[in-house]
């Protein structure tokens, strides 16, 4: 308990000490924000960046605080922990990944510059977080839990760095850069980090009525916005309103496919709620990377069947093999509905990248594929760097995973004892706590201690 009491603040003043002193070394407003340098060129003031990318933020932003946070709340003991959680690490994420970012991407003249758009690619990064905390969720501390975060964005940024900067691969809504490695190194680090004697902590695994209800406003948040989510830093014009359209049609398709599998796997054709939460946001996951490309709204429609399938039956049938046969105890499902829809994702990007012509594109050629148009790139080989930047990904998300699972289970680390996981009462002050609750819980310690 004393180290309890001291581990969790004393991480935290460190952090957002170290933090604040490299802000105040390093970062400064970009030109669009600095008083001075904005009205010195300005001819009008309606051109400013946050006009244009201020409503994507704002949507993109109530997703990662509001909408990863209540997706996770079904766990029936475990309320608290999970939207408190996701709290500190998101806060902590967008500001260590402003520098993370920045280093990597726009550093110049001895500063970092931000602005909107390095305000929404810090969220991007904490999403990617969020994804891998689903993993493990309920069976690490919060100790654990901010050294995981300190590293992982580090491990993001160098990744997205690569794929996008050394690479440049296109991949406007995430799928490889943010679903892929999410979900990959969250599983990985869950493996690492597995936990062979939970089987007295089952009847807390699950979820009960009133908290799958608390879910269900995770998923109807990240519903509604992930087209704003995957059309957030793409261009203007064409782009965006294609980016947003692609998504939202692919969400409608992957909703209805989840409820038809859902139906038809399920005992007596009842519909499993754990589906309709997850999977169908899978349509959101699978055209993260074409959503910018000329994927057409019936190649959206036909991804979105797809991810939303392929999710379902992936909670259905394959989570209890990747606990059973891998020993991955995947709380929240991630690999179903951020690791293969990523992968697919990735997979349907290359594919209408290899399709991509001047005729389909016309001058927005140039705005969605550079390379090709100024003649560096051939459409085939732009696809191969497409699927090379999965693998890079998968590797990062893998290795990177392995190394951070490692070092959290480092001895001094506050981690939880097998009976206290998926237990709010460890890490919070509970009000109104049943009895019948207390009391398993401490007959579950008095068990583990003899």
């Amino acid at each position: 308990m004393a180290g309890r009491r001291l581990q969790l603040p004393l991480l935290c003043l460190l952090l957002q000490g170290a933090t604040a002193i490299l802000f105040a070394i390093f970062v400064r407003y970009d030109q669009e924000t600095d008083a001075a340098r904005w009205h010195w060129g300005n001819h009008s003031n309606a051109d400013n960046e946050f006009y244009f990318r201020y409503p994507s933020f704002q949507d993109v932003h109530a997703m990662v605080f509001v909408g990863f946070g209540f997706l996770m709340v079904f766990l029936q003991r475990y309320g608290y922990s999970s939207l408190g959680f996701t709290f500190l690490l998101a806060a902590f994420a967008l500001q260590w990944a402003t520098l993370v970012q920045g280093f990597l991407r726009s550093y110049q003249d001895g500063y970092i510059p931000v602005g909107m758009e390095s305000m929404i690619d810090a969220d991007f990064c904490a999403g990617a977080l969020l994804i891998s905390l689903g993993a493990v969720l309920g069976r690490t501390g919060p100790a654990q839990l901010l050294l995981m975060a300190l590293l992982e964005v580090a491990l993001f940024g160098l990744n997205e760095f690569v794929l996008l900067c050394l690479l440049e691969v296109r991949d406007a809504g995430g799928s490889m850069t943010i679903h892929s490695f999410g979900a990959y190194f969250g599983l990985v680090l869950s493996r690492v980090l597995y936990k062979p004697h939970l089987e007295k902590s089952k009847h807390r695994q699950g979820s009960v009525y009133h908290s799958d209800l608390f879910a269900m406003i995770g998923t109807m948040f990240l519903w509604i916005f992930w087209p704003s989510f995957n059309s957030a830093l793409t261009s203007r014009g064409a782009g965006q309103p294609r980016t947003a359209l692609n998504t939202y049609y692919s969400l409608t398709a992957s909703t209805l496919s989840t409820f038809a599998l859902s139906a038809l796997v399920e005992e007596d054709g009842r519909l499993d709620m754990v589906h309709v939460q997850n999977a169908a946001l899978a349509g959101g996951v699978v055209v993260g990377t074409a959503s910018e490309m000329m994927l057409t709204p019936f190649g959206a429609l036909a991804a979105g069947c797809l991810a939303g399938a392929v999710s379902t039956l992936g909670y259905k049938f394959f989570t209890p093999i990747l606990e059973s046969k891998f020993k991955i105890q995947d709380t929240c499902g991630v690999h179903n509905l951020h690791g293969m829809p990523g992968i697919l994702g990735a997979l349907l990007g290359a594919l209408v990248t290899g399709l991509a012509t001047h005729d389909a594109y016309g001058d927005g050629l140039q705005t969605v594929f550079p390379l090709i148009a100024e003649g560096q790139r051939s459409a085939t080989s732009q696809a191969v760097y497409q699927l090379f930047g999965l693998f890079v990904t998968l590797v990062f998300a893998s290795v990177g995973g392995g190394i951070v699972g490692f070092l959290l289970r480092l001895p001094y680390l506050d981690a939880p004892s097998d009976s206290q996981c998926y237990e709010d009462q460890i890490y919070w002050e509970v009000p109104e706590v049943h009895d019948e609750a207390q009391e398993a819980l401490r007959i579950e310690e008095a068990d583990s201690q003899a």
